[in-house]
């Protein structure tokens, strides 16, 4: 049987990851993406996984480079207390045998991601899509039409070329915040990612390299503008606030982005699929977000090895349907749940004294920091 042909749409971490994972099947793929602007990408930004996201990564790899992770066994959590004025480690979660996170710098993932696009059946086409017809199963790119089975894109939140797939339907909030995001060079090391649920917002330090550590830090929109001109100044005074040390930082790089939350309602339509932060866009207090596109990534892969097994076509089969169905109440749970955090955690002096009680007494309750822990590391299903 002649093999069947896809496309993947998209140079980010979603797409150029969907192609490395899929190469491995009998198919016969397709990636169009802009290498110069993967090459000109200044994203600055790390990325966590849990660590059954960075075993299914391994399996997908020839031979998957350790040193572009920073691998963690402790992850602790602390809570800014306006009762007690003080911040209360309320979780810790910790590994002794193994790995509880990893994290990698976007771009040098990418890079490498890159570099491992090889294969007799992977093709790699340096251009833009202008174009999906999914009636007629194909893609135009530079006035040439390209027909295939399957087609699969990975354009990000914001790609108009969405709209004629699966429409603008999906549970959307604006949460009127921004995500601050930079790296930061110290002259100590951190060895483990923390989080702090602080009065402003959520902060996350997640290290990358010896003596060097991203953040993630999601404040208002009110608090950004009326800081913006010594936004530096102000990221620097809170980090070192935090970490209770007297140490010398030095801001490498920062940038910012609006925050929302945009659960799509529909996948697919005909033989094109939506992969990526095109089907989920969720805030960032938990790091889930590249994890849900991994799990929809495995998912995927597994079902269309299963179809091609048995021999069958993917145009017009069950293959988007299943999809559809394994993948969306997982992501769904996920959005609306991590929303259900920040809603948690977002200061409010009624609720306070009820939030400081309960956070004192979590990690008296094993069972659920072992459930916890489980979900976020493997997800529902």
């Amino acid at each position: 049987m002649k093999n069947q042909r896809i496309c993947i749409i998209g140079g980010g971490l979603a797409g150029l990851t969907t192609a490395i994972v899929l190469k491995n099947l009998n198919l016969d793929i397709d990636i169009f993406f802009k290498m110069k602007d993967v090459r000109k990408s200044n994203d600055e930004r790390s990325t966590a996984i849990s660590n059954s996201s960075f075993l299914f990564l391994k399996k997908s790899f020839e031979k998957i480079e350790k040193k572009i992770f920073w691998s963690c066994n402790k992850i602790s959590l602390f809570y800014e207390s306006e009762i007690e004025k003080k911040k209360l480690n309320f979780l810790n979660f910790e590994e002794k045998k193994s790995y509880l996170m990893h994290i990698f710098k976007n771009k040098k993932y990418k890079n490498y991601l890159i570099k491992n696009l090889k294969g007799k059946n992977l093709r790699i086409i340096n251009r833009n899509v202008t174009e999906i017809n999914s009636k007629e199963g194909f893609i135009k790119s530079n006035k040439t039409k390209y027909r295939y089975d399957l087609i699969i894109l990975c354009l990000g939140a914001q790609s108009n070329l969405y709209k004629n797939i699966i429409g603008e339907r999906s549970i959307k909030k604006n949460y009127k915040e921004i995500s601050l995001t930079g790296n930061i060079g110290s002259n100590f090391n951190i060895l483990n990612p923390v989080q702090y649920f602080s009065k402003e917002g959520p902060l996350a330090i997640l290290p990358y390299e010896k003596k060097k550590f991203s953040f993630v830090w999601s404040i208002s929109q009110d608090l950004f503008l009326n800081n913006k001109t010594n936004i530096r100044e102000l990221i620097k005074k809170k980090i070192k606030e935090v970490l209770k040390n007297k140490m010398n930082l030095k801001i490498l790089n920062n940038q910012f982005y609006p925050l929302y939350l945009n659960l799509k309602s529909k996948y697919f339509k005909k033989n094109v699929l939506i992969l990526g932060d095109g089907l989920h866009t969720i805030h960032p207090i938990a790091g889930q977000g590249f994890n849900l596109v991994l799990r929809d990534i495995k998912k995927l892969s597994e079902i269309l090895k299963n179809h091609l097994n048995l021999g069958l076509s993917i145009k017009n089969s069950l293959v988007f349907k299943k999809f559809f169905n394994a993948r969306k109440a997982e992501n769904i749970f996920f959005g609306l749940g991590i929303d259900l955090t920040r809603v948690f955690f977002k200061k409010n002096k009624t609720f306070e004294p009820f939030q400081n009680i309960l956070l004192k007494n979590i990690s008296k309750y094993k069972v659920v920091q072992k459930i916890s822990k489980i979900i976020a590391d493997k997800g529902l299903f």
